[in-house]
């Protein structure tokens, strides 16, 4: 069995109009997850003696924690014009730097951010925050390669 420590993952971030994903936002990144799931519908029926469950929708979100950074054009002024604005993103998600591949798969999407915050941290700390991505249909199924709001799994 093969195990990994994440210490170079990669995280891709831009407008809809951007495919593939360019603009790198690793360097602020201190924690990222992502949330994958699907909502399980009850088939049970009479003469059953266990619950039965079909997976429905999926879902997905991403979770990051970062360094916080708020040089003037940076970081914090294009979350906030993109949240504010109801811009959609392109994501993309990658275990270590390097090309797309069987050991290093991308996960991308079609996201709008869910929540920002700012600021977040303790004195003595270093600033942090905290951002939720979601999937969004608000853009033009065209500006996607995808076409999909389906969280993508890619080894090329």
């Amino acid at each position: 069995m093969a195990t990994m420590v994440l210490t170079d993952a990669v995280v891709l971030l831009d407008g809809a109009s951007s495919n593939p994903v360019s603009v790198d936002i690793s360097d602020w990144v201190k924690s990222v997850t992502i949330n994958y799931s699907a909502d399980m519908l009850e088939d049970t029926a009479m003469g059953d003696t266990t619950h039965s469950k079909n997976p429905g929708l999926k879902d997905w979100s991403i979770d990051l924690e970062m360094y916080q950074d708020f040089v003037d054009n940076g970081l914090d002024e294009d979350i906030w014009t993109a949240m504010a604005t109801g811009l959609s993103q392109n994501v993309e998600v990658k275990p270590a730097t390097g090309a797309r591949s069987a050991t290093n798969p991308g996960y991308t999407g079609l996201c709008q951010i869910e929540s920002y915050q700012p600021i977040a941290g303790a004195v003595g700390e270093m600033l942090t925050f905290r951002m939720r991505l979601v999937p969004t249909k608000k853009a033009a199924a065209s500006t996607h390669a995808d076409h999909t709001l389906a969280l993508q799994r890619k080894t090329a």
